[in-house]
């Protein structure tokens, strides 16, 4: 772990032992990577892809090239973004091409990375390539649950820096 990326501050997971929890040390190998996570999935649940991305990227910066963490990072940065072509501009064809890079970078992440339901992100990207409106209505999982944002994850993607 490197000591810019630990938060002891980001609590455990609402249940299980996610990937990234080390339980005997009662903290996230990277504490920053869970809260941009935990805001990150709560605004993409709220349709706020925009700032859903925005919190990952913001994330992706701190790990090396080919990192599980950067592959998550990067991942979720996909995802985010082409739910925002899909919805907002209604340009599937970029969804599309959005998603199966995300499906790549995803790949080789563990299923339960930080708290993410992986197993069910890469099922539902997978289906909405050849059906776009999968994705219509569908929410990440974190922690077994279907968060949405409130004011407080709203703050943090405002505070990171653009």
């Amino acid at each position: 772990m490197t000591e810019h990326t630990r938060d002891d501050s980001v609590g455990p997971p609402a249940q299980g032992t996610p990937t990234g929890w080390l339980p005997g040390a009662a903290r996230w190998e990277h504490g920053t990577l869970r809260r941009a996570t935990v805001h990150g999935v709560a605004l993409y649940n709220a349709g706020a892809y925009h700032e859903a991305h925005d919190c990952f990227e913001d994330e992706w910066y701190n790990y090396g090239s080919g990192s599980t963490e950067s592959k998550f990072c990067h991942g979720m940065v996909q995802v985010a973004a082409g739910a925002y072509k899909h919805v907002d501009f209604e340009d599937d064809d970029g969804m599309r091409s959005l998603f199966r890079t995300a499906l790549q970078y995803l790949r080789d992440v563990p299923r339960d990375y930080y708290g993410v339901d992986l197993l069910d992100v890469r099922t539902v990207l997978t289906n909405a390539l050849s059906d776009p409106d999968a994705l219509d209505g569908w929410q990440i999982r974190l922690d077994d649950r279907l968060p949405d944002a409130t004011a407080v994850d709203f703050a943090y993607a405002e505070s990171l820096e653009h």
